[in-house]
C-alpha cells in the first residue's frame, strides 16, 4: 500500500495511531453519551407512561438506543425505573445486548494487548 501511496504512513503496529492520535477517548466518550441517553430514555418513557394520553417513546427506539452501544444504560434504566419489565422481549433482549456489548469490549481490550 505504501508503494501505491507513498505519502501515507505504514499501517503496521501503532505507528498510524501515533500520527493521528488514539481513537480510545472518542470511543469511550461515545459509549458514555449513548449509555446516558439510553438510561434517560427509559426514565422519560416511564414518566410518560404514568401520564394519561401522553406520547410515548417507541419500543424500537428504546431497543435501537441499546443496540447502538447503550445496552448497559438501557438495562440500568429498566432496573432503576422498573420500566418494560413485563415484556419478555425487553427482559431478555436488553440484558443480552448489554452482555454482548460487554463481551465485545473485553474482546477488543484483550485483542489490543
Amino acid at each position: 500500500m505504501s508503494e501505491k501511496f507513498p505519502f501515507l504512513p505504514a499501517a503496521d503496529s501503532d505507528h498510524v495511531w501515533a500520527a493521528v492520535g488514539s481513537p480510545v477517548p472518542l470511543i469511550v466518550g461515545y459509549l458514555a453519551l449513548v449509555n446516558i441517553w439510553a438510561f434517560a430514555l427509559m426514565g422519560f418513557d416511564k414518566r410518560r407512561a404514568k401520564q394519561q394520553g401522553a406520547r410515548r417513546i417507541r419500543e424500537r427506539t428504546l431497543f435501537l438506543s441499546a443496540l447502538l452501544g447503550g445496552g448497559l444504560g438501557a438495562f440500568l434504566g429498566m432496573w432503576m425505573f422498573r420500566h418494560k419489565t413485563k415484556h419478555w422481549y425487553f427482559v431478555t433482549g436488553i440484558p443480552l445486548i448489554a452482555l454482548a456489548e460487554a463481551a465485545l469490549c473485553i474482546w477488543l481490550c484483550l485483542l489490543r494487548r
